[in-house]
Formats: C-alpha cells, structure tokens, sequence
C-alpha cells in the first residue's frame, strides 16, 4: 500500500514539475515523503529507501546509534585506562637513569702510601647520570633503592726492573669491604686487575673505592688505567 502511494505520489510530482515548474522530482518527492503522516513500517523491503524519513524509520538507525555511542563509550575508557597506565609506567620508571662512569687524573707521582685508608679521587667524570657519584669525595649515593651493578680497574707501575708493586684497592659499601685487589711482589713492574659486583642497595647508601694504608699507586700516566663505573640494574619497590 505505501509503495503503490508513493508511486502515486511520484506520478503526481512529475506532472506538478511540469506544469509548475517545482524543482527537481528527487528534491519534491524528498520533501513530500517527510511530510507524509503517520509511521512508515521498517520492513524488509525498505533498506535504503528510508534516506527520505527520518532516522528513526530505517530499522536499523536506532541500534547503530546505540552501537556508535557505545563504540565511544569504550574508546573514552580505553583512552582513561592508558592513561593510567602511562601514569604508572612514568612512576616506575622515574629516577631509574642512574649511570656513572669516572677515572682517575693521569699523574707522574705515586698516589699513596698514606697513614689509613682512604677514598680514591675519580676526578674525570665521563658519566653521572642521576647524579649519583660525588668526584669531590669519590663516593656514589644510591638515589634510590634497587640492584647496581659496580666496576673497576686498577693499574699501577713501578717503572723500574726489581721494585716492588705494593698496592691494595678495596670496593666498600657503607663502609664495608665488598671486594680487593691487591699486589705484592717484585716479579712484574706493571700490574692491573678488575672487578665486576652486583649490590643490593638500599637509598642512600654509599659504594667507594679505598686505598689500604700504607699502600699505592704507581705510575698512573694515562686516565683510563684506573676507572671506578657504576649504574642501576633494576629498581626494589623500597621507594
């Protein structure tokens, strides 16, 4: 029934135009379906032809609206819950750049002996990332808690056949020795050895390197032979 008056409707646009020259019969029959009273039914055999009514005629305008809206809907929570991972991810993650690299200054004259022990002066910072490593002091602070990684090379030389290599480094933490190492004998004029330790550290505590009293270094003439390095593995929650 509604086809066959809209097929009437359509027969009586083309002759309207004719006559009166109404504009074009898409535009009028456009307009006089809207106006038409009443609800047109949302069968099968309306699809598209529902473009002329409102959105409600066509069946499926209402579900799409709801989907669209819902479609937003999740894509509002989904853009909250990455924020909020993004916030958490920068929490982790913050202060975990923590990195030091240093040496110490090439010098002419032994470093030591000295009455007790003391800290080592890696006074050529290549690396100080989080400002962790104070080279006024040669001691590293721990910015906050987790599991470094340390590292150091020990060179000294006599410099002459038949002296002797007397030399004895320490890693300590808080105070307490971690690792050595140390030469005694006149077999060689030059010597070095390194040592690589993993810390659990807690904030604010601190690993140096020590000269043992009455020991030295001999002949550093080039930076690079004695080194003291360090950096964060991984953060502890501790913070």
């Amino acid at each position: 029934m509604v086809a066959l008056s809209l097929m009437s409707v359509w027969g009586l646009l083309c002759l309207c135009t004719t006559v009166h020259g109404m504009g074009s019969p898409i535009d009028i029959l456009a307009q006089t379906a809207i106006n038409l009273p009443g609800t047109l039914s949302c069968g099968v055999n309306w699809g598209c032809d529902c473009a002329f009514r409102q959105k409600d005629c066509c069946c499926g305008a209402k579900q799409f609206r709801a989907l669209e809206d819902s479609i937003y809907t999740r894509l509002v929570a989904l853009r909250m819950e990455l924020h909020d991972v993004e916030m958490q991810t920068e929490a982790l993650t913050k202060n975990t750049h923590i990195a030091f690299s240093a040496s110490m200054a090439a010098r002419s004259d032994s470093f030591g002996p000295f009455t007790t022990n003391v800290p080592i002066p890696y006074t050529l910072i290549a690396t100080n990332d989080g400002n962790g490593y104070n080279p006024a002091l040669g001691i590293f602070t721990a910015p906050r808690a987790g599991v470094y990684s340390f590292a150091y090379t020990v060179y000294s030389s006599v410099g002459a056949t038949g002296a002797r290599l007397y030399h004895n480094i320490q890693l300590m933490l808080n105070g307490e020795v971690v690792a050595s190492t140390w030469e005694d004998n006149r077999e060689d004029t030059e010597d070095s050895g390194s040592q690589v330790v993993v810390l659990q550290m807690r904030r604010g505590c601190q690993v140096y390197m020590e000269m043992v009293s009455g020991r030295s270094l001999a002949g550093n003439t080039r930076s690079a032979y004695n080194h003291f390095s360090g950096y964060l593995v991984y953060p502890d929650d501790e913070d």
